[in-house]
């Protein structure tokens, strides 16, 4: 019996596109807020033996957590045979070290929470440091999907002579990925932060590239502080409007109007979080994972 899915609010589409292109069950629900902020999960359709699916990105994350934790149990509760997580985008990876004393490594606390939730887990380009798989935190198998061959397959469709630029030393990791796929040149600028919004960068010489039009790569745009401040060391280089391209569109606060005023020529990111500039679809990388991922769980093809 095929997979039923159920996406989380603020998840339709990436779940509307998932049914679509896999064949999965859309499955009906109700999930709402009681007056006092708790939440109300009902199952409309039956889960009792099937494989449930559910769709949430952890944006937000503190708001997100808790209906996804709950959808997961009450679906455990009515029979579920295995609970699927999609979670294109997977928050607290940040604090993936003890950086100061009395601190935690909460990149765990919170393995520990999703995995006693699901049976399995599909993300898109976790924030991986110093921990450098899923797997070394994540008791459930998990899948990593790469989002450089969809964002590479769109730079090549929208842009002319690209130069790829990594914003600081962290994304060099994607943009070379992108680079590869989409057969063009790349270069990493070197970051200094001194605050979550003081953020200065430098770069190599890049007079030798102003003919190609700047594309800076980024797997995160959260405060967008590390994007501005390198559209304006490639605009005091002499070079065109750059086009941004992060993977996770999380822009905070104003941080995607201060990024335009910025002076960039276009902002394309992924779907992973909803946003105005989500245009470069996952969900064929996702639902490939994710098929594969539950094939593995019911021991085909391992």
């Amino acid at each position: 019996m095929k997979p039923i899915l159920f996406a989380l609010p603020g998840n339709e589409a990436m779940g509307a596109e998932l049914c679509r292109l896999r064949g999965w069950e859309a499955g009906d629900w109700e999930v709402r807020s009681f007056p006092d902020g708790e939440t109300h999960i009902r199952y409309l359709s039956e889960v009792a033996g099937r494989e449930v699916i559910l769709v949430c990105s952890l944006d937000r994350p503190n708001a997100r957590v808790v209906p996804l934790y709950l959808a997961a149990g009450v679906a455990r509760e009515l029979g579920a045979r295995r609970i699927g997580l999609v979670v294109p985008y997977l928050a607290y990876m940040r604090q993936d070290a003890r950086f100061h004393s009395g601190e935690g490594v909460t990149a765990r606390h919170f393995a520990g929470l999703l995995g006693r939730a699901g049976d399995w887990l599909v993300t898109v380009d976790p924030h991986l440091h110093r921990i450098h798989r899923l797997d070394e935190i994540y008791g459930i198998p998990s899948r990593v999907v790469a989002a450089a061959p969809a964002i590479a397959a769109w730079v090549v469709e929208h842009v002319g002579q690209p130069l790829l630029i990594g914003p600081d030393e962290e994304s060099e990791q994607w943009v070379a990925q992108v680079a590869a796929a989409a057969d063009c040149p790349y270069t990493v600028l070197r970051k200094v932060r001194r605050g979550d919004r003081d953020v200065s960068v430098s770069a190599p010489e890049l007079a030798g590239w102003r003919e190609r039009t700047p594309v800076l790569v980024d797997d995160i745009a959260s405060t967008a502080r590390t994007l501005i401040a390198a559209v304006g060391r490639l605009r005091e280089a002499g070079m065109p409007p750059p086009v941004c391209v992060a993977v996770h569109p999380l822009f905070v606060g104003e941080a995607y109007a201060e990024l335009l005023a910025a002076g960039v020529a276009e902002v394309a990111c992924t779907d992973t979080i909803a946003h105005r500039c989500s245009r470069i679809g996952m969900a064929a990388a996702i639902g490939d994972a994710a098929d594969a991922l539950s094939a593995c769980c019911d021991g085909v093809g391992i």
